[in-house]
């Protein structure tokens, strides 16, 4: 088992517009629970010893719903949704507290997989400045795709942004 401490950093904030729903995205049940309940699940089953809840439409639905599903974690609200690297940086007192490892994912991904979490951390453990979770869908169309080159990864880049020749990439951005 890693012993090493580690931070879960859960994004969901956001409103889920395309959804038409005034509830927060996120609360909407999957399989009976909420699906952030099922980002917070696999976190704690890849050995997360934190858990920071960046949230923001619904603060107060959210909290008390976290209460069921997540009740030793810290929430933090992200009053303006200025992206991704802001809603990061609304958990920063959390971050701040010297982990070992943090594992940043967004509260609308209930099937992110524990094992694959659980190897991320591995990753780290072995001295990988940072981890990044991708799959290989039946059609990529839709996702950002990883860049690779020599096994590396040299970029992240939505399909809007992406090449002709990089759109062909079928390994895809988890999130």
């Amino acid at each position: 088992m890693n012993q090493r401490t580690c931070l879960s950093v859960i994004l969901a904030a956001g409103e889920g517009t395309r959804m038409k729903s005034a509830m927060p995205k996120v609360l909407h049940a999957i399989a009976g629970l909420p699906m952030v309940a099922h980002v917070v699940k696999a976190a704690e089953a890849a050995g997360t010893t934190g858990l920071a809840l960046v949230i923001g439409h619904g603060a107060d639905e959210m909290r008390k719903a976290a209460q069921k599903f997540a009740p030793k974690a810290e929430t933090f609200v992200q009053e303006k949704r200025l992206g991704t690297a802001h809603a990061v940086l609304a958990a920063r007192e959390a971050i701040s507290k010297g982990y070992d490892d943090i594992l940043v994912m967004f509260g609308d991904t209930p099937l992110i997989d524990a094992q694959a979490l659980a190897a991320a951390r591995q990753k780290l453990a072995e001295g990988a400045a940072v981890a990044v979770i991708g799959f290989r869908p039946p059609s990529p169309t839709g996702y950002g795709r990883l860049i690779e080159k020599d096994g590396h990864l040299v970029a992240i880049r939505e399909e809007k942004d992406c090449s002709e020749e990089e759109k062909k990439i079928g390994f895809c951005n988890a999130g």
